[in-house]
């Protein structure tokens, strides 16, 4: 087992481990608040595609701001280990939720749907398509709300990924390899709804061909669902993705209107009060703290469960078109790939469904992250500007106690996410040299997702890449002015950022504007300095019009 940790965090216990890696309880040792890292395994870690896809998975989660999905604090990458260093969350997976209580009350699952949704909503925004909306990936807070976790197989809108995902909830284009479109992501999310409500997938099979088939022929099973939502079911699992909703924040509209026709205009209210109660009870029953990991993550195996009694049901009662011979082809040959490329592992607790979860310990009033600057001479800049926002729903900043909880979790599902060519392999035992190295060449500074979070907020992400893993320092200055492509005035005080321990550091900073210019400006330089002297973006506010 790798024995590298991430510089500048105490680790307490493990919340989750399997194949792909581990996610562990930790504490920030210069605020104290707890966060949730998530490392890549040692196996995987060798392998440059999966340290890649860790990557893209860091740097969508550091653009993609919302209340509805998990927060990112930091990226940390070191010749030793990746990690991942995120928000914890006190909640239960919708899996969990879904164990112990099944079918739904309509009202509560209309309020799962419509949260996790618009988490979707925002990834469609920036052009990111979820891949792998499931149960698991789908966490229920004690007050009632739901958050979408888990960008792990998560690509741009139209790339051409091949096939992902998790059999049960995959599109019929998603079958094929077909490009990502939101669309794929709507199907998912509407056959969770279907489970929510009728206690079972929308299209159980014995065999991933027979499924294959099923999601691409079978017609849709509305009418198990109560009347006042059958118009949604049809619409998200429609076959075709021109015949679905194109975004989730599209779909979002359309439940609303069927939830109020359906149930009245306090639907939400009720259906929010009986999932708080679930949620709170659940998290009742287990503790906050385990001895050792809870569950596993997903593997590169897929197990499909033969459903109980047998064979029979609908899958015997149509006959399939060419287009679902193709697919169930493709999905029978994907089933070979996976059968004998991957190692089976039958001692793994694979039957478990649950998640690993935590309370956050950020107290009231701690605005920043884990992620603290060394120096700034002014004070209210500082507590307000000391690592990873904390965005409230409006964009400006709230405590970190106040703002939603979102997940860091490892779970292991009965049926697993399905990644061809992804193989287990033994972890290599690595030790991180005690010595201090020295200071390392600055290869890259980087400077992404420079955007206006309010009417004088703004937030940037910052990427540093070295070549060795001592210490450097980040700079990060703030300028605004009226004039196009010149910095301007500087904008209050720098804050600076030390690191050390890794290669790559990738870490999102806010401000509080205080100029009245047209153009706001961000600029990152290190110490030591980058061959290019650094990286800097520029914006113009939504109160100005230029012409």
């Amino acid at each position: 087992m790798n024995t590298w940790a991430v510089p500048g965090y105490t680790e307490s216990l493990e919340l989750g481990s399997g194949a792909s890696g581990r996610v562990v309880l930790a504490v920030h040792k210069g605020t104290g608040i707890a966060v949730a890292v998530k490392y890549l395994s040692e196996s995987l870690r060798l392998r440059p595609g999966f340290v890649h896809d860790f990557r893209a998975e860091a740097r969508l989660l550091a653009g993609l701001n919302s209340p509805y999905v998990t927060g990112l604090y930091e990226y940390v990458e070191s010749p030793d280990g990746a990690a991942i260093v995120m928000e914890l969350v006190e909640g239960v997976s919708l899996r969990s939720l879904l164990t112990r209580q099944s079918p739904l009350d309509p009202e509560a699952a209309l309020v799962i749907l419509k949260g996790s949704l618009l988490g979707l909503a925002d990834a469609h925004r920036l052009g990111v398509v979820h891949r792998d909306y499931k149960p698991e990936n789908v966490l229920v807070t004690p007050d009632g709300a739901s958050k979408l976790v888990d960008f792990g197989i998560a690509v741009t809108t139209g790339d051409s990924a091949g096939v992902a995902g998790t059999p049960s909830y995959m599109a019929p284009e998603q079958w094929t390899g077909a490009p990502a479109t939101p669309a794929g992501d709507v199907y998912a999310a509407t056959a969770t709804f279907f489970e929510c409500l009728t206690g079972h997938k929308p299209y159980p099979a014995d065999n991933l061909a027979e499924l294959a088939l099923r999601h691409v022929d079978s017609p849709v099973p509305a009418e198990e669902v109560p009347e006042a939502v059958r118009s949604l079911v049809r619409r998200g699992l429609a076959k075709s993705p021109e015949e679905r909703p194109s975004h989730a924040e599209a779909f979002v509209a359309e439940l609303e209107a069927a939830a109020v026709a359906g149930y009245g205009p306090e639907w939400e209210e009720r259906g929010r009060g009986r999932l708080a109660a679930l949620a709170a009870l659940l998290v009742l029953l287990r503790p906050s703290a385990h001895p050792g990991p809870e569950t596993t993550t997903d593997t590169a195996r897929t197990v499909l469960r033969p459903r109980a009694g047998g064979g029979g049901g609908r899958a015997h009662l149509w006959r399939p078109t060419r287009p679902g011979l193709i697919v169930a082809a493709v999905a029978a040959l994907l089933a070979i790939v996976l059968a004998y490329g991957v190692p089976r592992n039958d001692s793994q607790a694979a039957d478990q469904a649950a998640e690993a979860f935590a309370t956050t310990s950020a107290q009231p009033g701690v605005e920043s992250g884990p992620t603290s600057p060394t120096s700034s001479a002014n004070p209210a800049e500082s507590s307000a500007s000391a690592g990873p926002p904390v965005p409230s729903p409006s964009g400006s900043q709230s405590p970190a106690s106040d703002r939603p909880a979102v997940s860091a979790t490892a779970s292991a599902p009965t049926e697993e996410t399905t990644q061809p060519g992804e193989a287990t392999a033994t972890p290599t035992p690595t030790t991180a040299s005690p010595t201090t190295p020295a200071a390392p060449t600055v290869k890259d500074v980087a400077v992404s997702g420079f955007r206006q979070t309010g009417p004088t907020t703004g937030t940037a992400t910052v990427s540093v890449t070295t070549d060795g893993t001592g210490p450097i320092s980040v700079t990060v200055s703030w300028y605004t002015g009226d004039t196009s492509g010149q910095l301007g005035t500087p904008d209050g005080n720098p804050q600076t950022f030390d690191r050390s321990g890794a290669t790559q550091y990738t870490f999102t900073v806010d401000h509080t504007f205080q100029g009245k210019g047209c153009y706001w400006s961000v600029q990152a330089t290190t110490t030591p300095a980058s061959a290019g002297g650094g990286a800097s973006q520029q914006l113009l506010t939504r109160g100005c019009d230029i012409r």
